[in-house]
């Protein structure tokens, strides 16, 4: 018997066995059992969601004689004929060479005879949108008035350039892509069924890349397994077979971009080049490589949900340690962008070379968050008393220095200023007044004034985090962060980083005592701290010097 690959061979036969779209076949099935079938159908979604299969089960299912809970038995004479294109009662369709007028003529003639065997005349017209103006005027009436042993399946993957006159004629159904772990559980499946080992981390991998289509994972999959026949399937030769990067690469791709390390970009981009690693494809994963470093450090994502290693996570999460979020979400929207133009382009190595210089260079553009990057380099500059970066041009300086981008601690002496918003006037409340004894207040007032030194000695994350916020006194709790933006405030909130800052200001002053946050809400100001009587309050001494 032919070989039959894959895809073709793990077609779902019955509603059960298709993925990822369950209300759609519980609908579909409800109007088999109720025998209220429509006349017309449009099934939308991208390529290897189920469009075409499903038709294939319904068109079997309706004209099935021994039906199982709305599924097609797959046995009677008529699955059987159907099964093997040999029914004269179901016609597939392909408008992509089959739209013109005359095409639809045949089928108008056709629909005037009663079925031969089955119950109903099923068309499946695949990528309808295919369809000439006159051929789509020429469907309507019998679209709209068809004979009643007679079922109209339309799929296509652009539902926008249907006209309205036939969109308003069909139940429509929309097909979404279906979830890596709904793809990856399928692939386990299937490797088991053939007999072929695989590690876990290989299929995940083929599942990401399939990008929400089935088909297009099984392809992959079977490509995978050609080239390494006989053998185990591992993470490694799926990425080698497939053109994609490992996530070290990514690694120090981003390190080279946060110092602003051109010759280093080229270099890694040479290396890309000479290992056949697709660009598109490279991009894409690089993109995901961002988008997981933002989710560490604002969710505090696990490995499992991240898809990756504990090994690659602990990584991922230093490394996200050390990057400025806005500084992340520009790098993140020049990445997307650049996926969406470097589809097209012929010079995909050139656009990927501009786009990383890009992210290194915030003064060739002139958007919001390459402004705030841009300030941020100066300040840094200023506070390191170096004037203008090396980095700021073009290319790195004269003497191969790679200056270093703007971290999470680059913006000295603006966190007091802005945390005291409160205190301006106009607040619609009053600041709260509180005492604290002459030597409370002088404890208050040491930390007070070390506090950019305290933000500044945290890592750049964390001090990204501070940057805004300010060291205040609240009655109730004692020594308190004031944050003005809550989401600094929430993701400062996650995991143990309060116990951290918390920890490293104990061991820094000598002292155990505990330090809260809480965010001020909109026109409160912040409390006034003054020297009064005595207060419960700091549990610690610093010596006035």
């Amino acid at each position: 018997m032919a070989y039959m690959t894959l895809y073709r061979k793990w077609r779902p036969a019955r509603f059960e066995d298709v993925k990822g779209q369950d209300a759609i076949v519980r609908t579909l099935r409800n109007q088999i059992i109720s025998e209220r079938v429509g006349h017309a159908y449009l099934f939308c979604g991208t390529r290897g969601t189920g469009k075409t299969s499903v038709s294939k089960i319904m068109a079997r299912a309706i004209n099935c004689e021994n039906p199982v809970n709305g599924s097609p038995c797959n046995e009677c004479a008529a699955c059987r004929s159907i099964l093997a294109g040999t029914s004269m009662d179901v016609a597939e369709i392909d408008a992509a060479s089959n739209n013109g007028v005359e095409n639809i003529r045949e089928i108008r003639e056709q629909v005037q005879y009663p079925p031969v065997n089955g119950k109903y005349r099923v068309y499946i017209i695949d990528e309808v949108h295919m369809l000439s103006t006159g051929a789509f005027n020429a469907l309507l009436k019998t679209l709209e008035e068809p004979p009643a042993y007679v079922v109209f399946i339309l799929a296509t993957t652009e539902p926008n350039r249907l006209p309205v006159t036939v969109l308003s004629r069909c139940q429509r159904y929309d097909f979404r892509r279906i979830t890596g772990g709904e793809i990856a559980a399928q692939l386990s499946h299937i490797l088991s069924e053939e007999g072929i080992e695989a590690e876990e981390s290989a299929v995940r991998y083929i599942a990401k890349a399939a990008d929400g289509s089935m088909r297009d994972s099984l392809s992959l999959l079977e490509q995978c397994i050609s080239f390494y026949y006989g053998q185990k399937l591992t993470y490694e030769k799926v990425l080698e077979v497939l053109g994609a990067a490992d996530t070290e690469i990514f690694s120090r791709l981003t390190r080279c971009i946060e110092k602003i390390d051109v010759r280093g970009c080229i270099g890694i981009l040479d290396e890309v080049s000479t290992q056949g690693k697709e660009i598109g494809q490279f991009v894409l994963d690089f993109t995901w490589y961002l988008r997981n470093l933002m989710l560490v450090q604002t969710a505090d994502e696990g490995a499992e949900a991240l898809e990756m290693s504990q090994e690659n996570y602990a990584r991922l999460r230093e490394e996200a340690q050390e990057l400025d979020p806005d500084v992340l979400m520009r790098d993140i929207r020049i990445c997307s962008e650049l996926s969406n133009q470097i589809r097209f382009s012929v010079s995909k190595r050139v656009l990927l070379e501009t786009a990383l210089i890009r992210m290194m260079q915030p003064s060739m553009e002139d958007d919001t968050e390459s402004l705030k990057a841009r300030v941020a380099q100066l300040e840094q500059a200023v506070a390191n008393g170096t004037g203008l970066p090396a980095g700021a041009g073009m290319y790195p300086g004269p003497d191969g220095a790679a200056a270093q981008r703007p971290s999470g601690n680059a913006q000295p002496g603006r966190a007091g200023r802005e945390g005291n918003a409160g205190n301006e006037p106009g607040a619609e409340r009053p600041a709260p007044v509180v005492e604290l004894s002459p030597a409370e207040f002088a404890d208050y007032e040491k930390l007070r004034v070390d506090w950019n030194r305290i933000m500044g000695s945290q890592s750049p994350f964390i001090a990204s985090l501070l940057r805004g916020s300010a060291l205040g006194y609240d009655k109730d709790r004692g020594l308190c962060i004031l944050f003005a933006d809550s989401f600094k405030y929430t993701a400062m909130m996650q995991g143990k980083r309060m116990e951290e800052l918390n920890n490293w200001m104990n061991r820094e002053y000598g002292r155990e005592f505990r330090v809260f946050a809480r965010v001020l809400n909109r026109g409160e100001a912040a409390p006034k701290v003054v020297r009064g009587n005595h207060i419960p309050g700091i549990e610690m001494e610093i010596g006035e010097e």
